[in-house]
């Protein structure tokens, strides 16, 4: 029976990668012309996730926390892991507040400011969690995110804006701290645990980082060039041909492996494809940005048959659920990069998808992780949806 049982899944191995293949063959989808959201309906689904992240805030002004635990939780050494998981979240939901809510109305404001003051408190006080769990690098990242738009909020507060930027070069100098010694970021270090990791940088978190350093470089506060270099130079090594990415770099002699693959790329090619360009990579053109934007919302069943899925990478071409919103919010952020003729019709595909997920409390979601899943998923819809509105 266990016989029978691997050699059937070795068979759909097979024939899901026959049919990728075949796929390639036939060049880049393009996706048809969509029906257009109205923006009612837009902004219908915007205020609703807005309510449920007003509602969900913790008393003490973050959000997320490590309860709702099961068998199949990810490997997350107490405290530290949940120090990051929370300051990560918690960055993420100000960034969606200060981006989409109305901040005229009292309890939006409020909570931005019980946010900000968490986040004030509670950040230099990030670190990773163990030699092996290092995952404070997504904390520091967002947070870098978080605050740019908290530095734009209140521009008259000269002392706040100085006490902003002075956060933001201390998250510098802890990513250069848990920078992999290959240049990039990784989040585990199973190799050796070493004071400067020894970890794999994976293409996606070294985008994610990277993103961070060019938010903050538009409002004066340079990023370490070094830094910048060694991050750029990481991606690159991981970029294939066709601009699918490796999901790290451990996985080089493993090309073809499913996640290394188009489909197993979807989640992560958004965000390489827009660091690289705004760093100045001339490789990534309108027609490689455009093509990869189709891709995703053409093939989105890759990504999407593994959403809400309880084990990591269980899926197929190895997709784990918490691609899923990641991977459509620095879509979204691929639009600006583009023409503005191919924006609108990609505009309303990416809100359909993002509209058509959004749960019945006005949440979304798309891996469970303890507490802070639909609080990180809500935020990145949110801000996914705003930048798919399109002008009369």
């Amino acid at each position: 029976m266990r016989t029978t049982f691997a050699a059937l899944t070795l068979l759909l191995a097979f024939a899901g990668n026959a049919l990728a293949d075949e796929a390639a063959e036939k060049g880049p989808p393009r996706l048809d012309t969509p029906d257009p959201i109205p923006a009612e309906r837009l902004q219908k689904s915007i205020d609703r996730g807005v309510a449920f992240l007003l509602e969900d805030q913790l008393e003490s002004g973050a959000w997320g926390s490590p309860t709702q635990t099961k068998a199949l939780n990810i490997y997350a050494p107490v405290p530290g892991a949940h120090h990051a998981f929370r300051t990560a979240t918690t960055a993420l939901c100000l960034m969606a507040l200060i981006e989409v809510a109305d901040k005229e109305e009292l309890a939006v404001r409020r909570a931005i400011e019980r946010g900000e003051e968490w986040m004030f408190y509670n950040l230099p006080r990030l670190r990773r969690a163990t030699p092996t769990a290092i995952y404070n690098v997504w904390g520091h990242a967002y947070a870098i995110q978080a605050l740019v738009r908290m530095h734009g909020r209140l521009p008259d507060e000269t002392d706040r804006r100085k006490r902003i930027e002075a956060l933001i070069r201390e998250q510098f100098e802890l990513l250069d701290r848990y920078e992999s010694v290959n240049g990039g970021w990784g989040y585990y270090d199973f190799d050796i645990g070493s004071k400067k990791p020894a970890s794999s940088p994976t293409s996606f978190t070294t985008a994610t980082v990277l993103y961070a350093y060019w938010e903050a470089k538009q409002i004066g506060v340079e990023p370490p060039k070094k830094n910048v270099q060694r991050g750029l130079a990481a991606i690159r090594r991981q970029r294939k041909a066709d601009f699918t990415y490796l999901y790290g770099e451990y996985l080089k002699n493993r090309p073809m492996m499913g996640i290394n693959r188009p489909g197993g790329s979807l989640g992560r090619s958004q965000a390489c494809n827009l660091v690289l360009r705004l760093f100045g990579d001339e490789k990534v053109t309108n027609q490689v940005m455009v093509e990869w934007l189709h891709r995703l919302m053409a093939r989105n069943g890759w990504l999407d048959i593994g959403r809400k899925r309880p084990v990591p990478h269980e899926s197929w071409m190895q997709v784990a659920g918490y691609f899923y919103y990641y991977g459509h919010y620095y879509a979204a952020l691929c639009l600006d990069q583009i023409p503005e003729a191919e924006q609108p019709d990609l505009k309303h595909h990416l809100a359909k998808l993002m509209l058509d997920r959004q749960e019945k409390n006005g949440s979304w979601f798309d891996y469970e992780l303890y507490d802070y899943h639909d609080q990180y998923g809500t935020a990145f819809a949110l801000m996914t949806l705003h930048r798919c509105r399109v002008e009369k």
